[in-house]
């Protein structure tokens, strides 16, 4: 709360001061008056990480397919930008990553390209079963959400054999999801380049390249093949798992604390979650799709207003989240939450309405802007649309 103090008030009190104690006294008060006014906490206060800004990447259309080969000059290619560096998975919290990956995205009509670097001065990899839990192994992951609901989303992981491991999540395991492993991306194409030798301690290599093609048609739910468009919006990320080893007997292996466990992997990502979970979908980036043709004319991406009214719906979940750890049950009013405007909150000089529906174990809340459109979340972490009213 802002303290507030008339012009009489605080001549009064600033003269009082300067009688009793003098000066220095009377800088005191001044100080007390300024710490006391940056009291008022930004509503996101002690949740930040999770609300910096994801990043974006605009994927433009490919006339002709790279070949899906792991060898990343095709032309294509190079007609592209890489993306960002790779960061900690937690952002600037943690220090920048011993290695660099970047990536590239293309598409046609049927197909998402996807190509990466990662630079690695020792490739190793020893899983070579479908399915196995690749990331045990030094990995290169990519996340999905077409609908950028958080829910209903896949992931692949590869090594450098090129054996995959990939699945389907109906919602995230913090919901309550469970992993649909049995899942295939059907006709899925991947390919590993590495530029060095595989698994041989003796050498120094440069690092390894991936290439995918995920198929439209095995992420689009029900009997409709959903292909982007002009301006078409999907949610997705990419990690790379990396573990410290050492060599022993000719063979990589992995370091390990005192009690013979591994060290944790390192978790290096495309854009920072804010946690070291991979399973927050509202926390990755922004593909943007155009139909401009690679090597055109830039085409600039601009967040739409609804992603930045669904920052408001993520508070209040986060918020009742801790809530309910706290009490065992959920908020039934903002106020409880720490909102000082309960219903109304301001997106670029345009005022939202910001409203909770709750029970002790369930809980909606919607946000309604100028459009009249009305968004909303609920105790799952389900994003959805519910009705335009115009």
């Amino acid at each position: 709360m802002i303290t507030t103090i008339t012009y009489k008030g605080f001549m009064r009190a600033g003269k009082e001061i300067f009688n009793a104690k003098g000066l220095l006294c009377f800088v005191l008060f001044l100080l007390l008056l300024t710490t006391t006014a940056g009291r008022a906490q930004s509503p996101f206060a002690g949740l930040e990480p999770l609300f910096t800004q994801p990043k974006s990447y605009t994927a433009y259309f490919a006339e002709k397919a790279p070949v899906i080969d792991g060898n990343i000059n095709d032309e294509v290619w190079k007609k592209v930008s890489w993306s960002e560096r790779f960061e900690d998975i937690e952002g600037d919290a943690k220090p920048k990553p011993t290695f660099e990956t970047r990536v590239k995205m293309v598409w046609n009509d049927t197909h998402l390209f996807i190509a990466a670097e990662l630079k690695e001065p020792h490739v190793w990899a020893t899983l070579k079963q479908h399915d196995e839990i690749i990331f045990h192994d030094n990995d290169f992951e990519v996340f999905l959400d077409p609908e950028n609901t958080t829910h209903g989303y896949y992931e692949v992981e590869v090594n450098a054999l090129n054996t995959i491991f990939d699945l389907f999540l109906p919602k995230p395991y913090r919901n309550g999801g469970s992993a649909m492993i049995p899942w295939n991306l059907h006709k899925l194409q991947s390919a590993v380049q590495v530029q060095g030798t595989l698994n041989n301690p003796k050498d120094t290599d440069q690092g390894w390249t991936v290439e995918m093609a995920i198929p439209f048609r095995s992420v689009s739910m029900g009997n409709d093949t959903k292909v982007p468009d002009e301006g078409s919006m999907w949610r997705i990320n990419f990690s790379r798992v990396e573990w410290d080893v050492e060599v022993k007997n000719g063979k990589y292996v992995k370091k390990k604390d005192k009690n013979g466990q591994p060290l944790p992997e390192h978790n290096w990502v495309w854009s920072p979650q804010g946690v070291v979970n991979m399973h927050y979908p509202e926390r990755w980036g922004y593909l943007h799709f155009t139909r401009q043709k690679a090597g055109g004319k830039a085409v600039a991406f601009n967040l739409p207003y609804a992603e930045k009214q669904k920052k408001y719906l993520w508070l209040v979940y986060y918020r009742q989240q801790e809530y309910y750890e706290k009490h065992k049950l959920y908020a039934t009013s903002l106020a409880q939450l720490g909102f000082e405007e309960e219903e109304r909150v301001v997106i670029e000089n345009q005022p939202n309405q910001l409203q909770l529906d709750a029970t002790r174990h369930q809980f909606m809340a919607t946000i309604q802007g100028p459009n009249n459109a009305v968004w909303s979340i609920n105790q799952e972490g389900l994003i959805q649309k519910l009705k335009n009213t115009l």
